[in-house]
């Protein structure tokens, strides 16, 4: 009996280890906050540029995942850990007048940390995210439908380092312009822990943030890519951020998903603007 309650606390104790190690944090500079949430696979170090050129003083707090980064995975489901964590950090940091600004996945958790805690977030940064992808890639297709274990999931799990390898720099080409940068995007993701990648990719897929947007009281601008053509894209957002009353969207005239690498100065002025003004 004795045994099997050290077992079993042993392994509670491994779960809240593994959950506390959801996500890593690093903090640049003093000011008013601002919470930078990167995107699948990538690494919080994306937003350098983008902390050196957003005017004012900040307190920069730039996000990492679990299984991405060099970062050890943690227990699947794992998107909600991640975002149970990023809720307590901001608890536990006392953050208030928050501005975040999260790019692609890091835009999805953008939505949620706006809808479960609105008194300490004013503002939010939206790019390249949408509320439910899956509307976009699999119309029709319901969440239920999506299930880690799957004939595609197990040939992703099962794919040789090489022909990963291919696939993701194959992708890589369609995620920027800049073409200095795709191999760094293809490196973060055969980096990744490969489970995190599947598995987590599909957690993804199951999300459908509509029905939060009306609990969101910071105000909201959303960026978006012209890819693969702005009427498009611009239709896209208007119906998918219909529920989201404060918002202003901006469609960059010349990028693919990473609009970071392929217009900076474009993206600087936007958020310079946006975290001066009021809307």
């Amino acid at each position: 009996m004795k045994k099997l309650k050290f077992t079993f606390a042993f392994l509670l104790l491994s779960s809240v280890l593994l959950a506390q190690d959801a996500i890593h944090v690093e903090k640049k500079g003093t000011g008013s906050p601002i919470l930078y949430l990167p995107g699948f696979t990538t690494p919080g170090s994306v937003w350098n540029e983008t902390v050196n050129n957003v005017n004012g003083q900040h307190e920069n707090h730039l996000v990492s995942y679990a299984g991405f980064n060099g970062l050890e995975p943690i227990a699947m489901p794992w998107y909600p850990t991640i975002k149970e964590k990023l809720v307590e950090y901001i608890k536990n940091e006392k953050l208030t007048n928050l501005t975040i600004i999260g790019h692609s996945m890091g835009g999805f958790l953008a939505i949620e940390l706006a809808a479960a805690l609105p008194d300490n977030i004013s503002k939010l940064v939206l790019i390249e995210s949408i509320p439910c992808m899956r509307e976009i890639m699999m119309p029709g297709v319901p969440a239920s439908n999506i299930q880690y274990e799957s004939p595609f999931n197990k040939q992703m799990l099962d794919m040789s380092d090489e022909a990963f390898f291919g696939m993701v720099a194959n992708q890589s080409q369609y995620m920027t312009n800049n073409k200095s940068k795709i191999e760094i995007l293809t490196q973060w993701a055969v980096a990744a822990d490969r489970q995190t990648y599947v598995y987590g990719y599909t957690d993804l897929l199951k999300l459908d943030l509509r029905d939060q947007l009306p609990l969101i009281h910071a105000k909201t601008m959303i960026l978006g890519a012209p890819f693969p053509n702005a009427e498009l894209v611009q239709s896209n957002y208007t119906k998918q951020y219909e529920k989201l009353e404060a918002k202003e969207i901006y469609i960059a005239s010349e990028s693919k998903h990473f609009i970071m690498f392929d217009q900076p100065e474009w993206l600087y002025e936007k958020i310079n603007t946006f975290l001066k003004n009021e809307l």
